[in-house]
Order: structure tokens, then sequence, then C-alpha cells
């Protein structure tokens, strides 16, 4: 299992950025405070967290 954890924190990474760049595309077309772009913020803090726990467990001995 510890081969496979490294993968998953490497595919969040990926998403993560992916999200980012949608986000800003959208914050440029529609804004900083539409719905849009309140909702694809809060997707990107999910994935952010996920990726935040996946480290600790690293650094705690989990992995």
């Amino acid at each position: 299992m510890k081969g496979y954890i490294p993968v998953i924190r490497e595919h969040l990474l990926k998403e993560i950025e992916k999200k980012r760049a949608e986000l800003l595309q959208i914050v440029m077309a529609n804004g900083m405070t539409s719905h849009i772009t309140i909702e694809l913020s809060q997707e990107l803090d999910h994935l952010l967290i996920q990726y935040q726990k996946q480290r600790l467990r690293a650094v705690a001995g989990d992995e």
C-alpha cells in the first residue's frame, strides 16, 4: 500500500492545478463573487484539504 499513497497525492496535485486554472478562467469571466466562482473555489478547497490530509499521513508515518 505504500506505493499507492504517493500516486494518490500526485493525482490530487494534478487535479488541484486543473481546478486552479479553471477557477482563474471563471474569475476572469464572471468575477470573484459569482455563484460558479464560489462553487469552484469550494471544490478547490476540498481538493487542497484532501491533499493536506495525505501529507499529514505521510509525515505521521502512516504511509
